[in-house]
């Protein structure tokens, strides 16, 4: 089989139990982790559009998420849940991302990789700082809470039965939380799709040039500048739309989920952990990541319970050590994987 084919199934294969996820694994928490995987595919893949295909190291992808969610929590908490309010923020959130993406791109994507990156990471840090201090507007360290559009409430009834009460599909109460579900699912899905398109056009092309050789892309013609600020502007919005999506599913947005630098490494590891440069790679990347934040401990606790008669091993698989197993998994993957899980796939070079 085609080794791309075979990373396209596999990518495929997420999507597909993302689609059908509050059928498959009715729990809230399992819910909750099947929409924090489409929006950090999204996240993810945005991302890999800069360092993968363009070979622009940037710090400040999370500042562009937190404008997105930041613009939809201001204006609903200023004004009220409707979706007028919702495009409204998304909108300011998605425009305050792009000016401040061209502004960084025009002034900073002439400089060396290392010197742009420290720029980028300089923005995100005084946008953190400035969402904590702003607590007036922004809700400072506590963040802000806020009621989402009605048909994304529990008690909003999608379907009803014969009795007038909440219809169920295969066991799934039709309500308002698969309103919200199905939203971030379809929205982060069309996300993506424009993306792969982005990359599978002329303009992918050229972005790889780029990365492969400025001084040569520049001398046949073609204005980096220009073109690494237009990606810079594209990883930017989609970036904020992807964080105003998130804000909707959440109802609440702060410094922690949205701003956090540990957001930002989160990206920088799944963008590895399913291979630079691939696309396809974020769908496999970010589900790995996320589902070992959420499930490793509950592994761990049960190897510790497991093993409890064995000398030390129940010490070493305690819970509250799952972030060095994180760890060790994480240098696994890159030994075997050295591109990626995608990447070594498709190179066919795994060890």
């Amino acid at each position: 089989m085609n080794r791309t084919l075979s990373v396209k199934i596999i990518a495929l294969t997420i999507w597909g139990l993302l689609l059908f996820s509050p059928f498959l694994f009715q729990d809230v928490r399992q819910v909750e982790v099947a929409a924090r995987i489409c929006v950090f595919i999204v996240l993810v893949a945005s991302y890999d559009l800069l360092i993968g295909y363009t070979g622009i190291v940037s710090f400040a992808h999370t500042m562009f998420f937190g404008l997105g969610a930041y613009g939809v929590a201001i204006a609903m908490k200023q004004g009220d849940n409707t979706w007028g309010y919702w495009i409204v923020g998304a909108l300011a959130g998605v425009l305050v991302a792009a000016v401040l993406a061209v502004l960084i791109g025009l002034l900073s994507l002439r400089v060396k990789a290392i010197f742009f990156a420290m720029i980028t990471l300089a923005a995100a840090s005084v946008a953190l700082v400035l969402a904590s201090q702003l607590s007036s507007f922004t809700g400072g360290e506590d963040g802000m809470t806020y009621s989402s559009p009605d048909i994304f409430k529990p008690a909003t009834k999608l379907l009803t039965d014969d009795e007038g009460k909440v219809a169920r599909i295969a066991g799934v109460r039709m309500n308002g939380k698969i309103a919200a579900y199905y939203f971030v699912f379809f929205t982060s899905a069309v996300m993506f799709w424009v993306m792969l398109r982005i990359v599978g056009s002329p303009l992918g092309t050229v972005l790889k040039a780029i990365r492969e050789n400025e001084a040569r892309a520049e001398g046949i013609g073609y204005r980096v500048v220009a073109y690494r600020t237009a990606v810079f502007v594209i990883a930017a919005t989609t970036a904020a739309l992807a964080g105003a999506v998130y804000a909707a599913w959440l109802k609440y947005t702060g410094p922690d989920t949205t701003l956090s630098f540990a957001i930002m490494i989160d990206i920088l590891l799944m963008v590895v952990i399913g291979g630079m440069g691939t696309m396809w790679g974020a769908a496999i990347g970010a589900t790995l990541m996320v589902l070992a934040q959420y499930y490793l401990r509950d592994l761990m606790e049960v190897a510790s319970d497991a093993t409890s008669a064995i000398p030390l091993l129940p010490e070493l698989l305690s819970p509250d050590r799952w972030l060095l197993w994180l760890g060790i998994i994480f240098i696994l993957l890159v030994y075997f994987f050295p591109a990626g899980i995608a990447g070594t796939i498709i190179r066919g070079r795994a060890k």
